[in-house]
């Protein structure tokens, strides 16, 4: 059995507007079906559970859904509208603020650039979604494209 590595990136929304939700449905799904890339939690510290918590999704439940279900993304995301608890426009632009905010410590960074072969002179944007998606790229390349 083949295993995935996610490749939506942190900085994509779906209809209802909120970044990396389309992410996190991608990463449940493959866990629930067992082929999420190793390395690869299905709900993790950092975006996954800012995204829980700034929607006012119960992680648990969230799970147990996909789990169940097996959803399309407009399935999950008609989830997410009749179960999260904060879902105002507002609500919405305050997590993805945050989402584009965020930064890796120092050492995620160093490490991500090293992996890649980028030298950490500040030329690389430093926000998490950017070197996410290097390291996605670069584990993708790794398990596929070697």
């Amino acid at each position: 059995m083949s295993k995935y590595v996610p490749l939506i990136s942190s900085g994509i929304a779906g209809p209802l507007g909120a970044l990396h939700l389309p992410r996190l449905w991608q990463k449940v799904s493959l866990e629930v079906a067992g082929k999420l890339a190793d390395g690869y939690p299905a709900l993790a510290k950092g975006y996954d559970s800012m995204t829980c918590d700034a929607l006012g999704l119960d992680a648990d439940a969230l799970l147990a859904f996909v789990k169940a279900n097996r959803p399309t993304y407009p399935q999950f995301e008609a989830w997410v509208r009749a179960n999260g608890t904060r879902l105002t426009k507002a609500d919405i632009q305050r997590h993805n603020l945050a989402i584009q905010g965020y930064c890796h410590t120092d050492e995620v960074r160093k490490n991500i650039l090293a992996a890649n072969g980028i030298p950490d002179d500040g030329s690389v944007l430093p926000g998490a979604i950017d070197l996410n998606n290097l390291d996605d790229w670069f584990e993708f390349h790794q398990t596929v494209l070697r």
